[in-house]
């Protein structure tokens, strides 16, 4: 049989698909997370570790004439690329807020609580243990839950775990995050600009404005961003934040209601089929411009009917997480270890803050808050899922890499010897809290409703 363009493409279609599926599967973006750590890790260690320091250092920017903008690669991943992670990170929260599991006080509750004792137990830990060595600003480091790797590991545990299980985690790390995040913009600021400051706050009302009217052009969110981005970044606020304020801005309504398109589309439909049936010896749409201009029609109804936040938010998964997570931890993780480092991050107040408030803060914390929000009967835990599994979560909580790594980089920047510390602790915690939140998770058998 001849070897037709329709079944070649057919033959690499079933080639791509189980590659696609591969590369969206939770799992393996955690795998490529993890895989980045230890490359890092690895050549840092190594005869390279001074090439892979001034790799970092590159500077990259843009100069008019005696005016210059410039920062090194590093930066640039951190306050660049990493606003872009934050405005998937909004966009996820905004879903949530509006139809999510968190949207229901009684679901919301048990959640939102046990977040917030994932926040004051970590933090309250390491102040304790650095009240006077000058390190004290530094709690904000273990009060925050990498998603991505924390889910990847619940991943790991197949149908072993409740589906609910991925539910309350995710919600748990959003709010989490969001938490890390209004730390990051009261806390760990610098001087504040007030013409800059002043510049954001009227970007943020156009933002707003553009909501209102109905804008949906991803272009005039962008360029609107890029100019909040650059005013958060001369005002002293922490220039990511940029990322949260559009993602709060984005349209969640679709510009059509469902009933239009099921009408709309009916009626398309049926031109397209009338069109097909007067020109059936026509094989390829290519050549009828009609049928291609109906299927244009019907495309673009689609795209009135659903919303910019999910059509967004399904674009940036994959870049995000293929691309700037990898690169952050390429460019970030990469600290020198020994065994003496080993030993000493545990002796060192910083070292033992951020590992203790990791590791033990947020696996007391979450089911503590969690169990007292339970027995004032304000809220019940999502079908499925016992307290066990939320002491196994809450230890899965204490995966912090890449808002522990992002908020040290912030509060540590100028001292390379705290920044070292810092780092090795929050990837020496992670390890710790991933591994006994997989091993306690393990033992736990999956349930059919709730208990106290």
């Amino acid at each position: 049989m001849p070897l037709t363009p329709q079944k070649i493409e057919y033959g690499f279609e079933k080639l791509y698909q189980p590659f696609q599926s591969f590369i969206s599967n939770q799992i393996t973006l955690s795998v490529l997370l993890i895989f980045c750590v230890i490359l890092a890790l690895v050549v840092a260690n190594s005869p390279y570790a001074d090439h892979y320091e001034a790799f970092k250092a590159i500077p990259i920017g843009l100069s008019w004439g005696e005016a210059k903008f410039e920062m090194s690669l590093q930066l640039w991943v951190n306050e660049a690329f990493m606003t872009y992670f934050f405005f998937l990170l909004g966009l996820e929260v905004k879903r949530e807020l509006l139809v999510g599991e968190i949207r229901t006080l009684q679901r919301l509750a048990p959640i939102a609580f046990a977040a917030l004792g994932g926040i004051l137990f970590p933090a309250s830990i390491y102040y304790a243990l650095n009240l006077s060595s000058g390190y004290g600003h530094g709690w904000g480091i273990p009060v925050a839950t990498d998603t991505a790797l924390a889910v990847g590991i619940l991943a790991l545990l197949g149908k072993g775990i409740p589906s609910a299980a991925f539910v309350f985690l995710t919600a748990l790390a959003i709010i989490d995050d969001l938490g890390a995040i209004l730390v990051i913009a009261l806390f760990y600021s610098d001087d504040i600009s007030l013409p800059y400051l002043a510049v954001a706050a009227a970007m943020t009302l156009v933002l707003t404005a553009m909501n209102l009217a109905g804008i949906r052009r991803p272009s005039a969110y962008l360029l609107a961003g890029i100019v909040l981005w650059v005013a958060l970044h001369g005002s002293g606020l922490h220039s990511t934040l940029a990322g949260i304020i559009v993602a709060a801005a984005v349209p969640a309504r679709g510009k059509r209601d469902p009933k239009w398109l099921v009408e709309k589309g009916r009626k398309l439909l049926f031109r397209f089929e009338r069109l097909h049936r007067q020109n059936k010896e026509i094989n390829q749409i290519l050549e009828d411009q009609e049928q291609h201009e109906v299927v244009e029609y019907l495309q673009k109804a689609a795209e009135k009917t659903s919303t910019p936040l999910r059509r967004w938010e399904k674009v940036l998964e994959t870049p995000v997480a293929l691309f700037i997570l990898p690169l952050f931890a390429l460019t970030n993780a990469g600290v020198a270890i020994d065994t003496e480092s080993l030993t000493s991050v545990w002796l060192h107040p910083l070292g033992a803050g951020v590992i203790f408030g990791l590791v033990i803060g947020k696996a007391v914390g979450i089911p503590l808050f969690c169990w007292l929000t339970m027995q004032l009967k304000l809220g019940v835990l999502p079908d499925g899922l016992s307290l066990r599994h939320v002491v196994g979560i809450g230890m899965l909580g204490g995966v912090g890499f890449t808002m522990s790594i992002f908020i040290s980089s912030l509060g540590f920047s100028e001292d390379p010897d705290a920044l070292l510390v810092a780092k090795t602790a929050v990837l020496l915690a992670s390890f710790l809290a991933g591994t006994l939140g997989y091993l306690w998770l393990k033992q736990q058998p999956a349930t059919n409703g709730s208990e106290c």
